[in-house]
């Protein structure tokens, strides 16, 4: 039974990460050591860089000499032109905006490829998670986490290179030189503009992180309720509940609203104090260049490299609080997809495990006790044997542990004590991935891809040839069926499989199960949601898929667990009998009792 939970908000386990620890995390993707070519290629742009910026500093100091030149001196001026220097200002413009655009084309192959590596291994870990911790979370928001991690990193990544970087080597080259020229009070007072400008906008700018944490929050918990509620279109439709889902949906985006009007509002203010501190600076230290100039001290060619160098830290500089304002916000939208790269796995492979070998199918369940939670035993003590190709059902009432036994022996999550073995291996002992490779599943609640019906038999084995698609089609008894649509096997299923019927979904499902070809087969009430007609053909399909296979049967009606060779039947946790159907029934106990119920329910049904 697919359980589904309210839309909420992403919350992770830990405190939030600081700005470095989130800049840590994201350095070795940065400077990966298995990708030569991604970090000659970050050294290359670093090298443009510089080069860029040399050239860009320089430029002030030979338009400054050239307007020197251009001045007359002495009563019968004879004014020359500086060919030389105008040519040489024209070079290092080619040089500074040549090497910049290098720079750029050059780390855009790393900014993407660090972006691609983050979001691959993101997905990865999304799945190697435990079935509890997807249980627990709102699938809506965790997409929009990381697609929001994702576009934070490539964000972060530009700014830092292609405006932080250069901004600050800019800074720290011009006020040395200005120190060398013209004295410690010119660079004095540009460092107090720049570092009062810093502070200001580091400082408001963290408070502003705060509102653009709520705004992450409110956009996911819309964002969440929005797939829910999709996902659930059908529910929403048999109760009528359209507009209590608008409501639901329109209260988190009010909530985004007022967080996003207070965002903007404080940007406004932030704004404003930037261009106050950077008026400043400028004012005092063209008046302070004006006096030189006054007082013979100072050339006119040098009043305009002051002019110029400042107006020329003016515009990055008042970029750079834009691009702060980006990172932080970047950094921000990084911390939940790093908060979630840092969640350990519930269930691991031991260190050295090694694959499950299958030459039989024989499972034995020793002991086994489990509990979702601690004070909630729901297994105490199961034992059972199931033979090489021979078939367990499993009946109870509901809540008795029926298809906890699945997961367990799928390693959704692991015995509390007790062992569960295949073949003598001990599944804790052996590779995930080798252990579910030898299980094929037919649940109860079939949920297939929105693509196509070829698509979706063909997950049992990626790659898998037509001939061997058509064939488990053709043995799942849906070949004829998916034949008779006019695009046949290319015909798509829609969102879950909302386009086929409930039957048509069981032999697809029985269909990608059989071209998995699993020495071991569970069926997870695999029809009890279906009507008798249907129930009776596709019971004819997993006859043919459990052949010579050991066959766990997880079932609600005991009409379809008559042929087994062994039947469990769970009571709380417990084995109450076991035995087989013919046993079972002279016995005269709880089975029986659950028998006889049953053959009442359907008499009273086929005489309506």
């Amino acid at each position: 039974m697919r359980r589904t939970t309210a839309a909420a908000p992403i919350a992770l386990p830990g405190s939030q990460r600081t700005t470095l620890q989130t800049l840590a995390s994201l350095l070795p993707y940065l400077w990966p050591k298995d990708d030569l070519g991604a970090r000659v290629r970050a050294s290359l742009a670093a090298l443009f860089l510089v080069i860029s910026k040399v050239a860009n500093v320089c430029v002030p100091l030979i338009y400054a000499a050239a307007v020197d030149a251009l001045i007359p001196k002495g009563a019968n001026p004879l004014i020359t032109v500086p060919t030389a220097l105008i040519v040489g200002y024209g070079i290092l413009r080619i040089t500074s905006s040549g090497f910049g655009e290098m720079r750029d084309a050059i780390f855009a192959a790393v900014q993407q490829r660090t972006v691609r590596r983050i979001a691959l291994q993101t997905f990865q870990h999304m799945h190697r998670l435990s079935l509890r911790f997807h249980l627990d979370r709102a699938t809506g928001g965790l997409s929009r986490a990381i697609e929001r991690g994702t576009t934070g990193v490539e964000a972060v990544l530009r700014m830092m290179v292609f405006s932080v970087v250069p901004t600050l080597l800019e800074v720290i080259m011009v006020t040395v030189i200005l120190w060398r020229i013209f004295g410690w009070e010119f660079s004095a007072v540009t460092l107090v503009a720049v570092g009062l400008y810093l502070f200001f906008t580091f400082v408001f700018t963290n408070w502003r992180v705060r509102i653009r944490r709520t705004m992450n929050e409110m956009d996911s918990d819309a964002q969440s309720k929005a797939v829910d509620s999709l996902l659930n279109y059908e529910t929403v439709k048999y109760f009528g509940n359209e507009a209590h889902e608008a409501q639901r949906f329109d209260q988190s985006w009010a909530r985004y609203e007022r967080a996003a009007v207070k965002s903007q509002v404080t940007l406004n203010l932030l704004n404003l104090g930037q261009a106050s501190i950077i008026a400043f600076g400028l004012a005092l230290v063209m008046l302070m260049a004006a006096r030189g100039v006054q007082s013979g001290e100072m050339t006119v060619g040098r009043f305009v490299l002051v002019n110029t160098y400042l107006m020329q830290l003016y515009q990055p500089l008042n970029l750079l609080g834009t691009v702060y304002r980006e990172i932080k916000q970047g950094l921000t939208d990084m911390e939940q997809m790093f908060r979630l790269l840092s969640l350990s796995q519930e269930v691991a492979d031991k260190p050295g495990a090694a694959p499950l070998q299958v030459p039989h199918g024989d499972v034995v369940f020793a002991d086994v006790r489990f509990g979702y939670q601690p004070e909630r035993p729901i297994l105490k003590g199961l034992s059972v044997h199931v033979p090489a190709g021979r078939t367990l059902a499993i009946v109870g009432p509901t809540g008795a542990g029926k298809s906890t036994i699945n997961r367990l022996l799928y390693r959704f999550y692991d015995v509390t004590s007790g062992h569960i073995r295949i073949d003598g291996q001990d599944i804790r002992d052996v590779t995930q991935d080798s252990l579910r490779a030898a299980i094929g599943v037919v649940p109860q609640d079939t949920v297939l891809f929105n693509d196509t019906i070829g698509y979706n038999i063909a997950y049992g084995r990626p790659g898998a040839t037509q001939d061997q698609i058509e064939h488990a089609a053709r043995l799942a008894q849906v070949h004829d069926f998916v034949m008779r649509m006019p695009d046949g096997y290319n015909t798509k299923v829609g969102e879950r499989g909302l386009k086929l019927s409930g039957g048509e979904k069981q032999r697809v499902a029985i269909a990608r199960t059989i071209l998995k070809d699993p020495r071991i087969l569970i069926l997870d009430e695999a029809t009890s949601a279906l009507d008798t007609g249907t129930e009776q053909e596709i019971q004819t399909a997993l006859r043919a898929v459990s052949a010579n296979r050991t066959t766990i049967t997880i079932a609600h009606r005991l009409s379809t667990v008559v042929d087994a060779d062994q039947i469990i039947v769970l009571d709380h946790g417990e084995v109450a009998e076991r035995g087989t159907h013919t046993e079972l029934l002279a016995h005269d106990g709880v089975y029986a009792r659950m028998w006889a119920m049953q053959a009442e329910q359907q008499a009273a049904i086929e005489t309506v």
